[in-house]
């Protein structure tokens, strides 16, 4: 039942969001917009061609009144005595002929010889006529016998050049207006068409802008970016975008970390390639391929690195063709790593030990019976000889290096070797000043190597190995080499190029993993040099510079 409530709370959200959704607001802003811009544009047309065709209008009678004020046919009718019998028939024909719906022909006391109601004749004509008495003509809108109209008046002139009548000519604002009302559906057919128009350009925007943003409305829009981008900086894990066209896009502030990016990851998409990353990590996400905790190692991190094809939300209609890029998340591993690296050398340091006793065990065993058989002088030889051996290890250690860690790793190591079969020459050579050295790095330094030696040597018919501790010109150089069949080119330059190599770790190392991988790192740490060597068998030789207490305290009164 909460189930059903949770998809149904959820569906109902989707539909909320679909109806308020940033495309359906931006398609009906657009639609009411493009309405009013083409009844604006409707409108603005029809009062510019009512404009024009008032003003083609007064033009077309104007000329009209001009041309019968100077024809000589009424300049001669207007002089004999009965004018209206000469020119109301010949008023009528041209007013058909012209299309007006008025041609009067007066005298200048307005005594009107034509009109097209003959019950108006003889009367006075009704309008301006000032202009006209002065010999100009004239062009008015005014409210007549048949109605409001355009009209022109011309003067009609004598051969001495005297005003001897007027010729009025008019179109009726309703006549005007029955044309103009003819081009109401032109301008109607064209709005419907800019809007279907505009209307279908909407449509086509809303939908794109539907597919980029999810069906999702400005309001939601704004609070996933204000939470997605909390999250982004607040994840504990580095976050890498990258884009269909293998540009980084954006990236969080433990992945600038990480890899070394510059800090605040939105900016202008850069190309992958054009990024100073180790080039696995560059390969990784140029492939766009998935990718499931894949080691990849940088100078001095172990990063594991998962990757996804970039896919829209579930639940949402839209769907997307393509890849549209891929997102990596990066752990830093450096310091499990390294954790491990030291539990594998306590532990194999254990069982040495365990070893060891085991093997003291035994001897005693065999001190106790020579004793119980009364033979007591071949058992004090067989314990002494045994003593002196252990003691000979552990002073030559404790007078050059005087590590206890080392030592103590020393001693179990070769037990270990013993146990194993396998011959074990440790030599050491000078004195290690104390605390020169980070103890842990040490370890993990040497611990390291003779794992790798002796599972390398164990393999081999001589089944030997060599350790080497040499103290002078104040550096420690360690040489760890073993009677194995050494490593191959490629094993090698993986080792110096960590992170350079476009492909992700190897296991390296008689199984070890990544033992190697951490001594090169605890040597860069300690700002030493790691040289291998393939000679028969492998032959390791890591020198490191030793900075003593009083160096490091009579430094650090210098800069004071």
């Amino acid at each position: 039942m909460a189930d059903s409530g949770a998809t149904a709370a959820l569906q109902a959200q989707r539909r909320h969001v679909r109806h308020g959704s940033l495309a359906r607001i931006v398609f009906i802003t657009q639609l009411l917009l493009i309405a009013i811009i083409c009844a604006a544009l409707s409108i603005t047309s029809y009062a510019s061609t009512r404009a024009q065709m008032r003003a083609a209008t007064a033009d077309r009678v104007l000329s009209i009144a001009e041309t019968l004020a100077n024809d000589p046919f009424v300049t001669d009718a207007v002089q004999h005595d009965d004018p209206s019998a000469a020119l109301q028939p010949y008023a009528l024909t041209v007013m058909t002929a012209a299309d007006v719906d008025f041609i009067t022909i007066m005298d200048r006391d307005r005594t009107r010889y034509t009109h097209p109601d003959p019950a108006q004749l003889g009367k006075p004509y009704i309008g301006s006529i000032g202009a006209a008495l002065e010999g100009h003509s004239q062009i008015e809108e005014y409210a007549g016998t048949l109605g409001p109209s355009v009209r022109a008046i011309a003067p009609v002139f004598d051969a001495a050049g005297e005003v001897t009548a007027m010729v009025s000519v008019g179109v009726t604002l309703q006549t005007i207006s029955i044309a103009q009302a003819a081009a109401v559906p032109q301008i109607i057919l064209i709005a419907l068409v800019a809007m279907a128009l505009g209307g279908i350009g909407s449509w086509i925007l809303s939908r794109y802008l539907r597919r980029v943003t999810l069906g999702y409305g400005p309001e939601q829009l704004r609070r996933l970016f204000a939470f997605y981008d909390s999250a982004l900086h607040s994840l504990r894990e580095g976050l890498i975008l990258v884009d269909d066209q293998g540009q980084l896009v954006l990236y969080n502030d433990q992945a600038a970390e990480l890899l070394g990016l510059p800090t605040g990851g939105e900016r202008e998409p850069i190309a992958v390639s054009q990024l100073r990353l180790p080039a696995s990590i560059r390969s990784l996400l140029s492939s766009g391929r998935d990718a499931d905790d894949e080691i990849h190692l940088t100078s001095d991190r172990v990063i594991v690195v998962n990757q996804k094809q970039a896919r829209q939300p579930a639940g949402t209609r839209i769907r997307e063709r393509g890849s549209m890029g891929t997102v990596a998340t990066l752990r830093d591993r450096t310091d499990i790593q390294e954790l491990t690296g030291e539990l594998e050398t306590m532990t194999t340091l254990s069982q040495a030990l365990r070893a060891q006793t085991h093997e003291h065990a035994n001897r005693l065993h065999t001190v106790a019976t020579l004793i119980e058989l009364g033979r007591e002088k071949e058992a004090l030889e067989f314990a002494v000889r045994d003593q002196q051996e252990s003691q000979r290890l552990t002073d030559s250690f404790v007078q050059s290096l005087d590590e206890p860690f080392i030592t103590a790793l020393m001693i179990g190591k070769a037990a270990q070797a013993h146990e194993r079969g396998i011959r074990m020459t440790i030599t050491a050579a000078g004195e290690l000043p104390p605390d020169s050295l980070d103890a842990r790095d040490l370890v993990t330094v040497t611990g390291n190597l003779l794992d790798n030696a002796l599972d390398a040597a164990a393999s081999s018919d001589e089944r030997h190995v060599w350790a080497d501790f040499s103290v002078s010109d104040g550096e420690l150089t360690i040489t760890i080499a073993d009677s194995g069949p050494g490593l191959d080119t490629g094993t090698i330059d993986t080792i110096f190029h960590l992170g350079e190599s476009s492909k992700a770790a190897p296991a390296v190392g008689g199984g070890r993993g990544y033992g190697l991988v951490l001594v090169r790192q605890a040597v860069s740490r300690l700002g030493g040099t790691l040289e291998i060597e393939s000679d028969g068998g492998a032959i390791f030789t890591v020198t490191l510079p030793l900075t003593s207490r009083r160096d490091a305290e009579h430094a650090g009164r210098g800069r004071t």
